[in-house]
């Protein structure tokens, strides 16, 4: 059972980046998805989820508007487009992978993460 996040990398401020999530060892179509961030020398912080559905989709404050989370059961992937990034959303972005159906914004809700991906937004 496992989790693989990519597609982070250095960006300039006002940039996009695409995130991916795949699943390996299981397939996520029962299982609700959240990206959480952690940024040097500050407390992992949830970004956003998605309902093992697709229906129901939470975002973070800082998120909303320019952030959109979405899956692809078929594919047992998940993704995060990043849009207009800031230098504050520098950070390694991990996946995590929870059986409550809707989604959670606490950590402690998910039973499998992957390794993270760095994404540093700089020019």
């Amino acid at each position: 059972v496992q989790l693989q996040a990519s597609g982070g990398g250095l960006v300039q401020p006002g940039g996009s980046l695409r995130l991916s999530c795949a699943a390996s060892g299981f397939t996520l179509d029962r299982y609700a998805v959240g990206w959480f961030r952690q940024a040097p020398g500050k407390e992992r912080e949830f970004v956003a989820v998605i309902g093992w559905r697709g229906f129901s989709i939470y975002y973070a404050d800082f998120g909303e508007g320019r952030f959109t989370i979405s899956r692809d059961n078929a594919k047992n992937e998940v993704y995060l487009q990043m849009n207009s990034l800031k230098p504050e959303d520098t950070a390694v972005y991990y996946c995590a992978a929870s059986r409550n159906s809707y989604g959670s914004r606490l950590a402690e809700e998910y039973a499998y993460w992957g390794q993270g991906t760095l994404v540093t937004v700089s020019s």
